[in-house]
């Protein structure tokens, strides 16, 4: 830190964000102790996989794309064959359907329990990581196991049906290269029903957490159905009036480049065109379990509907930090739901549909853990790739956290330089960002001129 006259300078880094994946840099610029602008400037090299999916086979997108992430990666198998079979014009039984929404639970049970304890509940605590926070009472240390657990459990989801834990190797066009029995999935239901159980506590604990008094005029964009609470497929909703189908996301939504990072900022659009106006922040929106619990809850289980009522947090709410409320009320309806399931399961008379590839061009958005992951592809006769898109949660929630870290950067640049960089990460992790998909993360540097 250095003085200038009356013109104070001050430069605050973090080297490498912590909790979230990836490296990036994030900036923010004052003149006359004024925010002038926040970059978030995501710098690792592209990584290319819309490029070089070209010219493989359709029937490959699920496991190529599959490896864009070791998180989450059923929801990019789920988009990919929900993709291909739009063109291949494959309809699965419901006994097909029924299995890939189990398979999916168990990746929202895996991957928000480690969001919930391992990565985001140590910021309520002030504590460095998971470990220093058991680390530092008994009755701390009891919930970081719990969590641990209960990731464990969604794991032994997506391994029975899917082959392995991480990038499960069974999921195929038309459906499965191999299905359960009843007697296999059963022996999951005891681990699951504690689940539920420990997914109820999980809510009550984390809705008791003090959350920074924080809110915005936020657009939350999810899937919706009338019928479940929405996460393999449904139409796009939003709060402010938005509802359209799944081919129709390019219309509304448009992914540009930014001088400042390599990772593409997704933002909303009005009749094809960006909305006019000097506000760089225009279109920005917010994708995952807040934006979900917000539109959807009331097609949620019974029981996690329940739960909210009797939790001090109140939906819908505008503010990020009580995200990971509704992410602790999504592992209760994952792991209801997968009981269900489980319970009604019949297998399938086949592991798979039959099909003949085709041309076409076919998109789908399912609902990944941060959001909706949107595909869309082009396939010639041959069912050979000719265009591939895809669009990550992370890149349709960047604006929006630009936008959060805006908000909060008068306050920051008032605190401590180790203040500063802890309440920037915080409110980078209400959006559990996946950098791996979206091209990676964080460095925090104030600049004053």
């Amino acid at each position: 830190m250095a003085a200038r006259q009356s013109e104070r300078i001050k430069t605050i880094r973090v080297d490498a964000l912590a909790r979230v994946e990836g490296e990036g840099a994030f900036t923010i610029r004052l003149r006359d102790h004024r925010v002038e602008d926040v970059q978030l400037r995501i710098y690792e090299p592209p990584r290319f996989y819309e490029a070089f999916m070209r010219g493989r086979a359709a029937t490959e997108a699920p496991d190529i794309t599959a490896r864009i992430c070791g998180i989450c990666p059923v929801a990019y198998q789920m988009s990919a064959v929900r993709a291909v079979e739009k063109i291949y014009q494959i309809h699965v039984p419901p006994e097909i359907r029924a299995l890939r929404q189990l398979l999916y639970c168990g990746e929202w049970i895996e991957s928000h329990s480690l969001h919930i304890y391992l990565l985001h509940a140590p910021d309520f605590f002030r504590a460095e990581s998971a470990l220093a926070l058991a680390k530092s009472s008994p009755e701390l240390r009891q919930h970081i196991e719990r969590g641990l657990r209960m990731k464990r459990h969604g794991n032994e989801i997506v391994e029975m049906i899917g082959g392995r834990a991480v990038h499960p190797i069974n999921v195929k066009v038309g459906g499965f290269y191999r299905v359960p029995t009843r007697e296999e999935l059963q022996r999951l239901l005891p681990d699951l029903r504690w689940g539920r159980d420990a997914a109820i506590e999980t809510a009550k604990w984390v809705a008791s957490f003090d959350f920074p008094d924080f809110t915005d005029d936020y657009e939350f964009v999810a899937l919706q159905r009338e019928d479940e609470y929405a996460i393999l497929d449904g139409v796009v909703c939003s709060n402010k009036g938005l509802r359209i189908r799944e081919e129709e996301f390019p219309d509304h939504f448009r992914e540009e480049q930014v001088p400042h990072s390599h990772a593409l900022h997704s933002r909303k659009v009005s009749n094809g065109e960006a909305v006019p106006g000097s506000d760089r922040f225009a279109g920005c929106y917010q994708v995952g379990p807040l934006a979900r619990w917000n539109l959807n809850r009331a097609m949620a289980p019974e029981i996690a509907r329940q739960v909210e009522a009797d939790l001090p947090v109140r939906f819908p709410t505008a503010n990020p930090y009580q995200s990971i409320v509704a992410r602790s009320l999504e592992v209760l309806t994952a792991f209801d739901t997968a009981i269900k399931l489980i319970e009604a399961y019949e297998p399938p008379a086949s592991p798979s549909v039959p099909f003949e590839p085709r041309s076409g061009t076919g998109a789908a958005i399912t609902e990944a853990p941060r959001g909706m992951l949107y595909h869309r592809y082009t396939t010639d006769d041959r069912g050979i790739l000719t265009e591939v898109t895809i669009i990550p949660p992370t890149s349709q929630n960047q604006l929006r956290i630009e936008k959060d870290l805006y908000l909060i950067a008068p306050r920051l640049v008032e605190l401590p330089e180790e203040d500063a960089c802890w309440e920037a990460e915080f409110a980078i992790r209400n959006y559990d960002p996946c950098i791996s998909c979206a091209t990676h993360f964080l460095k925090l540097q104030i600049e004053r001129q």
